[in-house]
């Protein structure tokens, strides 16, 4: 039995590519937690998609074993967490499980916006941190400069920071030590009443559910009936066991520990993360504190290209919903797409991820509407609903005020690009708040609707400063604005897909941008289509395509005028009678391609 005082719950936090699945690889490798045959680069980011893109989505966790230079031997419990800003809620919820944090800086970067957002969770959870200074094998690294932005920016003393460089294995024993020395060991009462912390859940094929959980309190053992305090569900554990990063069975969970449970769950519905799981026979007084559950804060309409493949996409969305607790899905109906669902995303480089693994893992080919955010409807007859789709904007006439979320986004940056970056924010409808300088860096802290950010802003971000700004964000609150719903009609039609709220300043430029855009993207048809973007019943904007031309006097070689003139009139006819019930077919990528407005 281990002693509570030999276990150390920690993570490691730090903004993205700053060396965090690196060092967590380099621990495992120093701890022998595989073989030097098993290893590869980032262990621990098991997707495709992780290691492609080189960064990670889900939470990881792994338990080491670790002989100290004081011939004691420990144990290390190590969660990896994502660095992006969509992700920060899988962040939180690793650091209500541990008691420390690593917070590793990137010594030639310096400290970035999301570093600072981490920093600030791990301090909420009332952690110990030790600052790491990575890459210090980089010709660019200096420490010097890196220890002064920690304690500058963060507030924070770097006199004992670690320098270390997780690629080359550089250091990795004096973490090793700090972590033991220098991070605090878990309270817990292996008598008392089981409180575990559900930390994450995800869905084995063959073992159904499998659910992650930190103990506080208790024991957990084999055979034992536990019920859910959130939802009431009992279920009895089947397995426990812990990953080193490989499953390996144990039998029995003690305080402090961290480990996985197997009790024939078939939905991961029915764990809620953050959950408090305890004995039925000898249950706990109150559930434990947890953490913020995650709040969707970008909503849009998935459907399949082909109508067929609902049940098949349904399918696919209960899986993806098994592994990823934050993804949330209603069906919704539309006239130019048929059947499809309304999803709500924690950002749009979640929206990126669920889509691409969607497409991936379970060959669908899909549509995506445009992104929106929610709004804050409140209505003349005092009632006050939230909407999430353009489409159901109820009559103008209805509504007394529309509010909109509003973030507060910290930007660091180099001094060259700021000038860039002002203008960008100015241009979304951003109020600055502040401006301070760490040496050569500045931070800006502006306040941004959600909705101008959702689309592109982080795309042209990284362009107008070259990639080495970097930028976080939390929602802060709802401000009333003058949002209108912006329809595109095609052919008189109007397009529910491409339906927009925008502020009515840029209403004007939105709708010529994507008339625009349309007519480049439909095929010609017979009939000349109109391509109008409208306020209410207001036109703001029109393009047309024109008919193609289909040569009808190609077989008429001379003879009299009035023989072609009766093929003409014979075609004229014909197309009038077409446009009355013409219907037009657009393409599938024009929908997504007309929405990336930001790419001129």
């Amino acid at each position: 039995m281990t002693d509570l005082s030999h276990i150390r719950n920690f993570s490691i936090i730090a903004h993205i590519d700053h060396g965090k699945s690196t060092l967590a690889d380099r621990l495992i490798q120093v701890c022998g937690g595989l073989e030097a045959r098993e290893m590869t680069e980032q262990v621990l980011d098991s997707m495709d998609i992780e290691k492609e893109r080189g960064i990670t989505i889900k939470a990881q966790t792994v338990r080491l074993k670790y002989k100290a230079k004081n011939g004691e031997t420990y144990t290390l419990n190590l969660m990896d967490t994502p660095g992006h800003v969509d992700f920060g809620y899988e962040v939180s919820r690793c650091l209500a499980a541990c008691e420390g944090s690593l917070l590793v800086v990137d010594a030639s970067q310096g400290v970035e916006a999301q570093t600072l957002a981490n920093v600030y969770k791990a301090m909420d959870a009332g952690h110990e941190m030790v600052p790491v200074l990575n890459k210090i094998d980089l010709p660019a690294a200096d420490l010097e400069r890196a220890k002064a932005q920690i304690e500058e920016v963060i507030g924070i003393d770097a006199s004992e920071a670690l320098a270390i460089s997780a690629k080359s294995g550089i250091g990795i024993e004096e973490v090793l030590e700090a972590i033991v020395h220098r991070l605090p060991p878990p309270k817990g009462d292996a008598n008392g009443a089981l409180q575990a912390l559900l930390v994450d859940s995800w869905y084995d094929t063959y073992l159904g559910v499998i659910i992650l959980v930190r103990v506080m309190h208790g024991t957990l053992i084999p055979g034992m009936k536990t019920r859910m305090m959130s939802t009431g569900t009992a279920h009895t554990v089947e397995q426990l066991g812990v990953f080193t990063p490989k499953k390996v069975q144990v039998h029995k969970l003690l305080p402090g520990e961290v480990g996985y449970i197997i009790t024939g769950i078939k939905q991961v519905a029915d764990c809620k993360v953050g959950d408090t799981i305890t004995e039925e026979r000898r249950p706990a007084e109150s559930p434990l504190p947890g953490f913020k559950p995650s709040q969707s804060v970008v909503f849009c309409g998935l459907y399949p290209t082909d109508a067929s493949e609902f049940g098949h996409l349904k399918e696919s969305l209960w899986k993806l919903r098994l592994n990823d607790a934050s993804f949330e899905f209603e069906t919704e109906s539309s006239t130019a797409l048929g059947f499809g669902f309304r999803c709500g995303f924690l950002g749009m480089l979640h929206l990126e991820i669920i889509q691409e693994r969607l497409e991936r893992e379970f060959d669908l080919d899909l549509i995506t509407t445009a992104p929106s955010v929610v709004y804050r409807l409140h209505l003349t007859d005092g009632t006050e609903i939230e909407m999430h789709n353009p489409n159901d904007m109820p009559d103008v006439t209805k509504i007394e005020k529309i509010d909109e979320p509003w973030i507060r986004a910290t930007i660091m940056t180099p001094d060259d690009y700021l000038g860039n970056i002002l203008s960008l924010c100015t241009e979304k409808r951003g109020i600055q708040e502040n401006l301070t300088y760490v040496g050569s860096r500045a931070m800006v802290v502006y306040k941004l609707p959600l909705n101008e950010v959702v689309f592109d802003f982080y795309d042209r971000l990284k362009s107008c400063s070259k990639g080495y700004a970097s930028f976080d964000y939390e929602i802060t609150e709802y401000i009333e604005s003058d949002l209108v719903k912006l329809n595109i009609l095609v052919n008189a039609e109007p397009v529910d897909a491409l339906a927009l709220i925008v502020h009515r300043s840029q209403a004007d430029f939105r709708g010529r941008k994507l008339c625009e855009r349309l007519k480049d993207l439909i095929p010609k048809h017979l009939f000349p289509i109109p391509i109008q973007a409208a306020i209410g019943g207001k036109i703001i904007a029109r393009e047309t395509i024109s008919a193609m031309r289909k040569d009808v006097l190609a077989k008429c070689y001379g003879g009299d005028i009035s023989r072609k003139r009766k093929l003409l009139d014979k075609q004229k006819k014909g197309k009038k009678k077409m446009r009355e019930i013409g219907n037009v077919n657009i393409p599938q990528s024009a929908f997504l391609a007309a929405l990336k407005m930001g790419d001129e």
